[in-house]
């Protein structure tokens, strides 16, 4: 099975091809620029470097959240223009789940954390077992502190991933057993959303492009001042 794994959720951007589990080629980038300019030509340069014909890909994965508004939108929206000509089923990708996919360690408590502003992150923790991630949290937003309480009764090593990383690690700095990941793993990368899109389709959890939806845990900052203001 063949699956190509984009994500645009935050600053950086990638695109990922795996068959059978086994990861083809990757590319990311982590620069400030508009994921409009990049995605297609590093999904178009993924596919020409591998040899792959896009029509032989079986499954179109992408992180359709929480990350930002703007991003999230970008990749569904490339993967629904993808698959709707081939007919072809996709995954909905956690974003945080495909960032604790990423972790190559098999001890301790992974909490994946994004900086969602205000004090707050979007978060969920997860136990790794045989290499992939199994939550024990739902994907939430909360305040650094709730998380902060929380992972204090966790007597185990904690690793921090995202970009809410270093922020909960300068929180944290009295815990010790809070670890941050060094930085090629910390960020999400789109070969965690291939593996977690591969078990997806073993458990019959895709979707079709129809279906295919951005996750938001928050409403957008626009709608949020409107209704703070009463509108």
């Amino acid at each position: 099975m063949k699956i190509l794994a984009v994500d645009t959720s935050a600053t950086p951007v990638s695109a990922a091809l795996t068959d059978s589990g086994r990861l083809l080629g990757e590319f990311y980038l982590n620069v400030k620029t508009t994921h409009s300019q990049t995605l297609m030509p590093i999904v178009e340069s993924l596919l020409k470097t591998t040899g792959t014909d896009v029509k032989d890909i079986d499954v179109f994965a992408v992180n359709v959240g929480p990350g930002s508004f703007t991003g999230v939108r970008i990749g569904v929206a490339s993967v629904k223009g993808l698959t709707m000509p081939l007919d072809k089923p996709c995954a909905a990708v956690s974003t945080l789940e495909a960032m604790a996919n990423c972790m190559p360690y098999e001890s301790g408590v992974v909490c994946a954390v994004m900086d969602a502003r205000c004090s707050q992150v979007y978060n969920a923790l997860f136990r790794m077992k045989g290499g992939i991630a199994e939550r024990l949290t739902p994907d939430r937003a909360l305040s650094i502190a709730e998380l902060k309480q929380e992972l204090a009764n966790y007597s185990e090593e904690v690793y921090l991933v995202g970009d809410g990383a270093e922020i909960c690690q300068n929180a944290f700095s009295n815990m010790e057993n809070i670890v941050l990941v060094p930085e090629n793993i910390r960020f999400q990368h789109a070969y965690g959303t291939a593996k977690a899109a591969e078990r997806m389709a073993e458990e019959n959890k895709l979707c079709t492009s129809d279906e295919l939806m951005p996750l938001y845990l928050r409403l957008p900052q626009a709608e949020r001042e409107r209704l703070a203001k009463g509108l």
